[in-house]
């Protein structure tokens, strides 16, 4: 039976190698890999590198420039909040110590249980009707600390699959 890294591995490859002769290939690359895993495992790099014929640093430099790429596992539930100028004039930062307070975490981090990872955005094109959260597909709208407790519960009580 082969261990949890070896099919990993193989599946990084067969994503890797179905995609490196694209033009501009490291991006669309590191989408599907993200894609497939629900972030850009440290696995992955030398593999890249190499079908790429560049350095494990270049393709690092490329993941750490993108802020969409993730390194790590999320939670269950990916929780980006809105950070841009237009919702913090409609009170983000406001909701945002509520959000870490209520769930105990700073960005870029996930809750012990593994049920949320909480990230900073920089707009979600809601501009007017802000402070702004998306989770999954969703963005939601006029957020405020009650409407942010109501998600976490129905999230956490219910176990909804919100995409």
């Amino acid at each position: 039976m082969e261990d949890n890294h070896t099919v990993m591995d193989t599946t990084l490859e067969q994503l890797v190698g179905s995609l490196k002769d694209t033009p501009g290939a490291l991006l669309p690359i590191l989408h599907r890999i993200q894609d497939q895993f629900g972030y850009v495992p440290d696995r992955a790099l030398p593999i890249i590198a190499k079908a790429l014929r560049c350095t494990t640093a270049d393709v690092h430099g490329v993941i750490s420039f993108y802020h969409h790429f993730r390194r790590s596992q999320p939670g269950r539930h990916l929780l980006e909040v809105c950070r841009a100028e237009a919702c913090q004039a409609r009170g983000a930062r406001e909701f945002e110590r509520h959000v870490k307070e209520r769930l105990r975490i700073g960005f870029d981090q996930t809750t012990a249980d593994g049920e949320f990872t909480l990230k900073a955005v920089y707009c979600l094109g809601n501009c007017a009707t802000g402070p702004s959260l998306r989770q999954g597909d969703r963005v939601l709208s006029r957020m405020n600390p009650e409407r942010f407790d109501r998600l976490v519960e129905d999230l956490t009580t219910y176990k909804l699959e919100l995409k």
